[in-house]
């Protein structure tokens, strides 16, 4: 019986047990990296080399790697309360786009690049927008990414970490502010139709004076314009034409009639001189009976 069991373990167990340790072996030494991986190997805690992408063996129980993803990462950046330089109370969210460039600095350097970026992010969105206007917010939306970018990109630099964009996606007003945004807007387009109707008055007035200008230098060209001006009525059939008369025409008639019209001067009347008291003969009245 002993004998059996000897034989059984010789024949089944043992060649069992030593193929799951040299699969365990293998697998712990040979690592398959994709084309978007690197390894970081560490020697007895100790940083020794980035290998990948492909095979990659490490000796067991002695070294270990680290994987380490070189795409790029999407992260949302939560909604962040904020206030603005001209005091208006706002939600503002973000993108952040970034990937590893150095995995040796992105392990060794920072505990966890990922929620230590983001956590970043989240500050520095605070801090660069709670610099500007709600005006340059709107407005400048684009240069203000731009910012961000170059901000996080500089700060996470020695993290091995390139931050390749930052894109703000959402600012939340409350209603009472949009309401004047739009009453804003509203006034503002007032204001430009008003400017472009009193500019295009203004250009035409200067026109018609050019015009007119030239018309009265030439006597011939109001001339034709009359016959021009018949000639688009007699177009259209009408049974009664109302045309202006030139002035010059009636202005001899009526320079005449200012002439025949001039009243004659008024003669005043002549006075007769006064007389003397010693000139004058005394009347004598006979005495009534």
């Amino acid at each position: 019986m002993s004998y059996i069991i000897h034989d059984f373990i010789t024949n089944f167990v043992v060649p069992i047990v030593v193929l799951i340790v040299a699969i365990i072996l293998i697998r712990a030494t040979i690592k398959i990296l994709r084309q978007y991986e690197r390894a970081v190997v560490f020697t007895f805690g100790r940083f020794q080399y980035v290998k990948g992408p492909g095979l990659v063996f490490i000796i067991p129980f002695v070294q270990e790697i680290v994987r380490v993803d070189l795409r790029i990462h999407v992260i949302e950046v939560p909604a962040q309360d904020l206030i603005s330089r001209d005091n208006v109370s706002m939600k503002v969210d973000a993108i952040l786009y970034f990937n590893v460039i150095n995995p040796e600095h992105a392990i060794i350097k920072v505990e966890s690049f990922v929620p230590a970026t983001m956590m970043l992010a989240q500050t520095t969105l605070r801090a660069v927008l709670g610099q500007h206007t709600l005006d340059e917010m709107l407005s400048e939306r684009k240069k203000l990414s731009d910012d961000l970018q170059e901000i996080l990109d500089t700060q996470t630099n020695i993290w091995g970490i390139k931050v390749s964009n930052v894109e703000i996606r959402t600012i939340e007003l409350t209603d009472d502010m949009i309401r004047a945004i739009a009453k804003q807007a509203e006034a503002e387009r007032d204001r430009r139709a008003k400017i472009i109707h009193a500019e295009a008055e203004f250009q035409a007035s200067q026109t018609l004076v050019n015009a007119a200008q030239i018309l009265s230098s030439i006597p011939a060209a109001m001339q034709l314009r009359y016959l021009q001006t018949l000639t688009e009525i007699g177009a259209e059939n009408n049974s009664t034409v109302i045309f202006p008369m030139p002035i010059d025409l009636i202005k001899p008639f009526l320079e005449l009639m200012e002439k025949n019209t001039i009243t004659p001067p008024v003669v005043s009347p002549k006075v007769a001189p006064p007389i003397a008291l010693s000139e004058v003969t005394p009347v004598q009245v006979p005495p009534m009976e």
